[in-house]
């Protein structure tokens, strides 16, 4: 499911708020090591520094929000292929259509079903996972 060759895929999450933390440890907790951040700029330390397999972010934060980060890592070379899952509450057509141009791969809207996000995670991780291994696919 989430292994690669043994290793466990790392899921970050960028959110302030605590409790939607907790609600995506939860959802995927059991299958993937799942990081937080409350904000963008720590969220950057952490990309840097760990491997991640899918980011999740929300668009609504204080300082930097969702969006802009969501640019910021799209234009830096490394990250260009990251999975990157918008979660958050702007369920409009035009959020959508925002997050998209920003370079989000996928848009979920909170509340979220948490089998949906299982089933996104592993969608993205697999694809990772065939695309580091040459000859399968």
């Amino acid at each position: 499911m989430s292994s690669n060759l043994g290793k466990i895929s790392t899921v970050l999450t960028v959110d302030d708020s605590v409790v939607m933390q907790e609600m995506i440890k939860r959802a995927l907790g059991r299958d993937y090591r799942v990081i937080v951040a409350s904000n963008a700029v720590d969220a950057l330390a952490l990309i840097y520094h760990e491997k991640i397999s899918v980011l999740l972010l929300d668009v609504s934060m204080p300082g930097i929000d969702g969006l802009e980060f969501c640019r910021t890592v799209r234009n830096l070379p490394q990250f260009r292929d990251l999975p990157i899952i918008m979660l958050t509450a702007r369920d409009k057509l035009f959020d959508k259509v925002q997050g998209r141009l920003a370079g989000a791969t996928e848009y979920l809207t909170k509340p979220f079903d948490a089998h949906q996000l299982q089933q996104l995670v592993e969608k993205f991780i697999n694809e990772n996972v065939a695309a580091e291994v040459p000859g399968e696919a």
